[in-house]
């Protein structure tokens, strides 16, 4: 396994629950700061077999990223039943909801 992809499923291992962190924060810190595509790609194929929370996973304005339809909706519920809520742009406050790692203090 390559040091970005062990560094991205530790981060995302360590996402509370009842928080988030966007695609791009992760790429960040795990060394790859244009990495966000790279993170959708590792959470599509690595989240099973990791156990990965990856309904915490959101993009940089607070959204989902899968369109509407099942994925959508499964995420969304999951991150409700965490405390965490939508606004009416179905968007979730990521001043209040973002998970900040230690690793960005």
């Amino acid at each position: 396994m390559q040091p970005f992809t062990e560094k991205v499923i530790k981060i995302i291992k360590n996402i509370p629950r009842g928080k988030v962190m966007t695609y791009g924060q992760i790429a960040r810190l795990a060394g790859s700061p244009r990495g966000a595509r790279q993170v959708v790609r590792i959470l599509h194929t690595q989240s099973e077999k990791h156990q990965l929370p990856w309904h915490r996973v959101v993009n940089g304005k607070g959204e989902i990223g899968f369109k509407d339809g099942d994925l959508h909706d499964i995420q969304r519920e999951l991150l409700e039943n965490e405390g965490i809520h939508f606004n009416i742009n179905k968007r979730l406050d990521l001043q209040e909801f973002a998970h900040e790692s230690s690793q960005q203090k």
